[in-house]
């Protein structure tokens, strides 16, 4: 079960560092839409899934059992 914990930690901050960069990028070309959407939505999402992986993590410390690195 940790190692799932891990791995979807992981993957969530993976994929909100993606959306932030990605939004943030688009954002400064001077766009305001990105994939039918507002662009600080999609980074709202990031930033949503950024803390999904920090609580995931913090979950995995407070357990004692920290993951390998």
């Amino acid at each position: 079960m940790n190692q799932a914990v891990t791995w979807l930690g992981n993957g969530a901050g993976a994929v909100g560092v993606l959306f932030c960069v990605i939004a943030g990028l688009v954002r400064i070309s001077g766009n305001y839409w990105l994939w039918g959407m507002d662009a600080m939505t999609v980074f709202t999402a990031g930033v949503g899934l950024m803390v999904f992986a920090c609580l995931a993590k913090l979950q995995l410390l407070t357990q004692g059992q920290a993951p390998n690195p």
